[in-house]
Formats: C-alpha cells, structure tokens, sequence
C-alpha cells in the first residue's frame, strides 16, 4: 500500500525506515542460510569461497559434491554413472541415500500419526463444552516449550523400559510426540473460523455423524490440516537430538547423517545436502502460503 499525497514527513520518513529495518532483518536471517548453496558448488574441498569463486572462476565451481553425495559408500564408484549398475549400487550402498530413506520413512509415517491424532485432539478442543479445554491444549503443545533435550532424553528412558530404542517404531513414535503439537494449533486455528451452524444445517437435514464430518468439516478444514501435516514433516525430517538418543545406524536420518559427518569426517558434502535441504524448506513454505490462501477464500476473506 502506498503513502497517501497527502502524509506527513515524519510519516513518509517513518514508512520508510520501517521497511528497511525490515529488509534488513530479513537478510540477517535468510544469508546465513543461502550462503551454503554457492558454497556447496566449490571445487576444492573448504568451507569458505576461495580467490577463484570471488572471481567467478569457472574452474573454481564443481558439483563434485553432489556427485559425494551419491557415491559415498558405494562398493564401485566408478562404475558408469547411471547405469543399472550404478543406481544399484547407490540405493543399496550409498550412505547419504541410506539416511535420505530414512527421513522420508520416519517422516512419512510420523507425518501420518501426528495429522490424525492432532485432529481428532483439535476436533474435541474446539468444542464449546469441553472441559479444562486451555489445560489440555498446554499439554498438547508442551513439546515445543520444553527443551527438545529434555524430551528426547525422557522419551529414550521410556523406550528403553519398552524395548523400543534402536528401532524405527521407537524413532516415529518420538517423532509424532513432536509433531503433533504443530497439527494441533493449524487445526485449532481452522476450526475457529468454522461456521458450526453448517453441522447443524447437515444434521437437521437427516446426515449421519461421518457424513457430515467428512462432507462438511473436513473440507473446510481441510488447508489446516495439510498446513499441520506439513509441519509435522518438517519438524520430523529435520529432527536430530532424538534420532542421536533413540536411534542406531540402521535408522540414522539425513540431520544425524550429517551430525556424523561434523564430528568424525568434514566434507563439503554436507553443504550440498544442506542446499537441498534448503530448497525443500522453500517449497514447503510455499505450499504452506497457498493453503493459507486457499483457507481465506473458503471463509470468505481476501487473501493477505
């Protein structure tokens, strides 16, 4: 929005200087993060830009570690790339492909948990006549207040009586636990926009409880709930301190994979899995953005 003709110095001064702060604050957080991926292209094997890279130096840029990436582990690297052989070989081998699995199997399945409990927990939540309803959202969502230190050693002495460490059920249900909270507050948040008197239109029209629930509620609540799903599976792929507590390496994740690779063999690879990892951030954000979008029309608001 623009400055009206007929606003004040002070207030055009003001305009400014609040949207520059702002872009300031943005840079300050995202640089960091961009800053790895024309790392990740270095031909040499640093963690800082060399002479050659501040000159633009074509020989300066490789994506010999993306190649790492997939060749890590593998029994023949020089075997011809992408060929039956290959491929094979970087699916059985591959120590990065190995953690990749990993991720997306845990996620995937924490992912899953997590939308169907913290929708049936939000469901109950917005009911006007549940009872100590703020108490049992506090707990809910105690995950991500406590020390994620503090939980994963909690969840670990509880598994370890259970016989469920070093196992991927050990590894999802820990994952769920900090999950959920996510898939609580989007869906909450949805439902506080929901207009109740839909589900009493569907059930003075003779519709049973599941057809309203899945005719009526779930398609408006529809963007909350992937937006929480979503999360679900960020926090769960990115998920490090209770994968180092509850998992061996047969469950090991791309943040423990690389976690390992920090601590016992520094490689530039690690900066192209970040850079990937990055870019899937950004998408997920994005679908994020739409779905939000999308949940304004269907409550009849102009999207932001």
């Amino acid at each position: 929005m623009s400055l009206p003709v007929y606003a004040r110095p002070w207030e055009r001064l003001w305009y400014y200087a609040f949207r520059m702060v702002c872009i300031l604050i943005l840079l300050f957080l995202v640089i960091p993060v961009l800053v790895i991926i024309p790392l990740s292209f270095n031909a040499d094997p640093y963690f800082t830009f060399t002479e050659g890279m501040l000159r633009l130096d074509p020989q300066a840029f490789s994506l010999r570690w993306y190649r790492d990436v997939f060749q890590n582990g593998m029994v023949n690297p020089d075997s011809p790339m992408m060929s039956w052989t290959w491929l094979t070989d970087v699916w059985q081998n591959s120590q990065w492909i190995h953690s990749a699995k990993n991720s997306f199997l845990i996620a995937l399945g924490a992912t899953a948990l997590s939308t169907v409990l913290g929708t049936l927990a939000a469901l109950g939540l917005s009911q006007a006549t549940m009872p100590a309803s703020r108490f049992i959202t506090a707990l809910l969502i105690s995950p991500i207040i406590v020390p994620i230190i503090v939980t994963s050693a909690s969840i670990y002495f509880l598994f370890a009586s259970l016989g469920l460490t070093n196992t991927y059920i050990g590894v999802v249900l820990a994952h769920t636990v900090l999950g959920t909270p996510f898939v609580v507050i989007t869906v909450t948040a949805a439902m506080a926009g929901f207009d109740r008197s839909l589900i009493r239109a569907g059930q003075m029209l003779g519709a049973r409880p599941h057809t309203v629930f899945f005719k009526i509620i779930m398609p408006l609540i529809m963007p909350g709930v992937i937006s929480g799903a979503l999360f679900a599976f960020g926090t769960s792929f990115d998920e490090v301190v209770a994968v180092i507590f509850l998992a061996d390496y047969d469950q090991r994740t791309i943040p423990r994979q690389m976690w390992a690779g920090i601590r016992e063999q520094i490689s530039p690879s690690i900066l192209a899995v970040a850079s990937i990892l990055v870019c899937l951030s950004i998408l997920l954000l994005t679908v994020v953005e739409l779905l939000r979008r999308r949940g304004e029309r269907l409550r009849g608001l102009t999207p932001a």
